[in-house]
């Protein structure tokens, strides 16, 4: 009974609240003297302050009509904690707001709270500018959480969003462009995750039906994709294909643009990667399943386990693993439409 009325006056708006309010909460299988019990309780708590305590319902446990709430005193648990947690986390984290808010709000706030930290005590402040998707990855694992799912209103809420180098407008596409495709009802675009390979393709490009190549320069892309269209001055229809690194985080990025923009994977540059050794060191990155599903979709079932023995041994392939020559000869000669 005691933690149900508790309950009910933290979510009260009121300064006071009448005896009448409290015995509503009471379930018809406690006794008023339960309930009495419970009040006197919560005066002793300097919880509930008696008004004119003189007049009472003159009941075995007489009780006043109308009491006070004392805010602070039904919060100080919560302040408590907020204050416990606050000395042991990075000085970056300002979690003052907090201390006006609900505990609703802070018990939704606090597994992001503790995985920002993480990433803070880890890394340190950002000193590049990335997408919002990039740095929610990096920080939450899920590329949404920053932009989709109030993750920039936590950030300005501890007083972060500034620091966080945050890239939060649209920037142009760096890309080159097949000027003979220009002519045509349909377009054709290869996004490539890394700046070498796009110098690599940068002159096969014109033996191409591709009307564009593009430098995605990682999560970037996501972001500045939508100028596409606007850059080139072109109103056709686009059809997009995507070759980044073979490892979790590449995948995401491919992810997160074909939610966007619906980026085909250039699938015929990855049958050749997946056929070089790989290496270690990308264990730490976190897994997407929905997007490594996505991708091996694409995939002939032999080639989907092996992609998925890579990663699963903690490996990745970068685009670089493809030479000029290769990345060349497959551009040239796959069929992409």
């Amino acid at each position: 009974m005691y933690q149900r009325l508790i309950n009910y006056l933290k979510s009260y708006k009121k300064a006071t609240i009448t005896l009448g309010e409290l015995e509503n909460l009471v379930p018809g299988n406690y006794s008023y003297n339960t309930f009495a019990e419970s009040i006197m309780q919560l005066i002793d708590d300097n919880i509930l302050i008696k008004k004119n305590p003189k007049i009472t319902n003159g009941k075995e446990v007489p009780l006043p009509y109308k009491f006070g709430i004392n805010k602070y005193e039904l919060r100080r648990e919560h302040i408590d904690n907020i204050q416990r947690y606050a000395l042991n986390i990075s000085e970056e984290i300002d979690l003052q707001e907090y201390f006006n808010l609900s505990e609703e709000v802070w018990n939704k706030d606090l597994p992001y709270i503790h995985k920002i930290n993480e990433y803070i005590e880890k890394n340190g402040l950002p000193k590049d500018y990335v997408t919002p998707q990039e740095r929610s990855f990096n920080i939450a694992k899920d590329e949404k959480w920053i932009a989709e799912k109030g993750g920039k209103k936590l950030l300005e809420r501890i007083k972060l969003w500034e620091k966080l180098n945050i890239i939060d407008s649209t920037e142009p596409l760096m890309l080159a462009v097949n000027p003979r495709q220009f002519s045509k009802a349909k377009y054709c675009h290869l996004v490539v995750e890394n700046k070498a390979t796009f110098m690599a393709l940068l002159d096969v490009l014109q033996d191409t039906e591709f009307t564009s190549l593009i430098f995605g320069s990682g999560w970037k892309i996501v972001g500045n994709i939508n100028m596409l269209n606007r850059q080139l001055g072109i109103k056709g229809t686009s059809r997009i294909f995507y070759f980044g690194d073979l490892d979790n985080e590449g995948i995401s990025i491919w992810n997160s643009l074909n939610e966007k923009v619906c980026a085909n994977l250039a699938v015929e540059f990855y049958r050749e990667l997946i056929k070089k050794p790989y290496s270690q060191g990308k264990e730490t990155q976190q897994k997407n399943d929905k997007a490594l599903k996505n991708f091996t979709s694409f995939f002939y079932n032999e080639e989907k386990t092996k992609l998925e023995e890579i990663l699963k041994n903690g490996g990745y392939l970068p685009q670089e693993a493809l030479n000029k020559d290769e990345l060349g000869h497959i551009w040239r000669n796959t069929k992409w439409v």
